[in-house]
């Protein structure tokens, strides 16, 4: 029986229809691809195993055969299987040569992003998933990331927010966890602001305050870059 306080097919379907900007004018596939055998880092399971809500899984499979489940086959994806939420399930597509764009999950559409929250549990911008630091090029680039890709990733995140507390719940969960992972490292929490421009979010203190792109961070192959042109800044998320 389906959680009354949970997302349901057709939110997504909802989320989907909202949610179809590119991440930047830049086709950042064909940047890190030359380094990951020649497929973009987030359309291999090699890299990055897609979570899917089992609901957004129930409309995939209602619109496409693009989708199937994940079979792991080392120890890595096994541990990514033991691990899942009860809602959640791991997926596979078919390949980029088979992309289909209106059909993309979540997790493709917010690659590398997730909603970062504070430790008072107040949404301020996006973070990335910082495992993929050494692959992903937009994660160096943070400058190139357009206002119309942050305006639809965070009103399609609210979107979900209103319906199901567990996906809120799991951000601010994983929000906590990079705060950890980075002070650890005494390093900066790079984010695009909600409100417009950058942040940074303090290690030790977690005081967020403004920030410029040009502090940063680097990685990987990208390091030595120049960098590239920065998009339009960030703007507001518009009320509906």
């Amino acid at each position: 029986m389906r959680d009354p306080m949970a997302a349901t097919p057709d939110d997504y379907a909802r989320v989907y229809a909202r949610f179809t900007a590119p991440v930047s004018h830049f086709d950042c596939g064909r940047k890190c691809a030359p380094h990951n055998g020649g497929t973009p880092v987030c359309c291999s399971s090699d890299h990055a195993v897609p979570i899917v809500d089992k609901a957004e899984y129930d409309l995939l499979k209602s619109r496409t055969e693009l989708w199937h489940d994940y079979v792991p086959n080392d120890a890595a994806g096994r541990k990514i299987v033991a691990e899942l939420h009860h809602s959640c399930a791991a997926v596979e597509c078919k390949g980029v040569r088979f992309c289909e764009r209106d059909n993309r999950s979540m997790s493709c559409r917010a690659f590398p992003f997730f909603p970062y929250f504070t430790r008072e549990k107040q949404l301020v911008g996006l973070a990335y998933y910082w495992d993929f630091e050494d692959r992903c090029w937009i994660i160096s680039n943070l400058q190139v990331v357009d206002a119309g890709f942050v305006r639809e990733f965070l009103a399609a995140y609210q979107t979900l927010f209103d319906v199901d507390e567990d996906e809120r719940q799991g951000m601010i969960d994983h929000s906590a966890s990079m705060r950890r992972v980075f002070t650890r490292r005494n390093q900066i929490i790079p984010l695009i602001g909600i409100d417009g421009g950058y942040l940074a979010v303090e290690p030790k203190t977690h005081v967020v305050r403004a920030a410029q792109f040009e502090e940063f961070l680097r990685y990987g192959p990208y390091k030595d870059e120049p960098r590239a042109p920065a998009a339009d800044a960030p703007t507001a998320i518009a009320a509906d």
